[in-house]
């Protein structure tokens, strides 16, 4: 199982995301953050694994596409939102596995059929998809159809609450999509990566946890929990 370490970019800064509400996001400056500037934030925690969101681009405007590309340079594999709105943005930045967001990608669901390539994230907000409103277990139902080469449940109402996990609720995720999925969003330390692994997903994209100490940065520097 990989533990993917999450970044938020705003302003040329690391910024700490909390419940999706974009307008006060800070840079992220406390735990054990040396330093909100990303290439320096990046050397001291050392990730394995990268996600990147690129909080400019998601909201129309201008890419860090230069910064994203320096931070993805640092780690062996890095996941990239940019907030993807046709299947030409998956090819904008080299070296990167595109995640493209049901927030931004397409208008109908059918729609997302047109992508070949990348992860899909399935972005979550008060228990339903965004825009379209329906369950996360509905969308990856859907989402086995189409061509990405995994999901990931992004659930933007809990990401920075440490709110944590519900077992029965990943339990019927993982029931509903075949391929890899990842899950972000409210994760609160050791036991919840222990329940995502045991419901068979593949890989926990944290953040404020590590900062909290409630899961090891050894974890994040290795890619796996121990």
């Amino acid at each position: 199982m990989e533990l993917i370490l999450a970044v938020d970019l705003a302003d040329g800064l690391v910024v700490h995301g909390k419940s999706g509400d974009r307008a006060g996001y800070r840079p992220l400056t406390w735990g054990i953050a040396p330093s909100a500037e990303p290439e320096a934030y990046l050397s001291a925690l050392a990730p394995r694994y990268l996600y990147i969101a690129d909080l400019e681009s998601i909201q129309g405007r201008t890419p860090q596409d230069d910064l994203v590309r320096r931070c993805a340079a640092r780690v062996e594999r890095c996941y990239l939102d940019r907030g993807t709105r046709s299947p030409a943005g998956c090819t904008a930045v080299r070296g990167v596995i595109p995640v493209v967001g049901t927030e931004t990608a397409a208008t109908t669901i059918k729609d997302l059929a047109a992508y070949r390539a990348g992860y899909l994230s399935i972005d979550v907000k008060g228990g339903r998809v965004l825009p379209w409103g329906i369950r996360p277990a509905e969308m990856l139902s859907r989402a086995s159809g189409f061509s990405f080469e995994g999901c990931i449940i992004l659930n933007i109402s809990t990401v920075g609450t440490e709110q944590g996990l519900v077992a029965e609720d990943l339990e019927e995720m993982r029931a509903c999509y075949p391929g890899r999925l990842l899950y972000g969003g409210g994760v609160a330390g050791a036991d919840d990566i222990h329940l995502l692994a045991d419901a068979g997903f593949e890989g926990a994209i944290v953040a404020t946890a590590v900062h909290r100490g409630t899961v090891p940065l050894e974890w994040v520097r290795r890619g796996t929990p121990c």
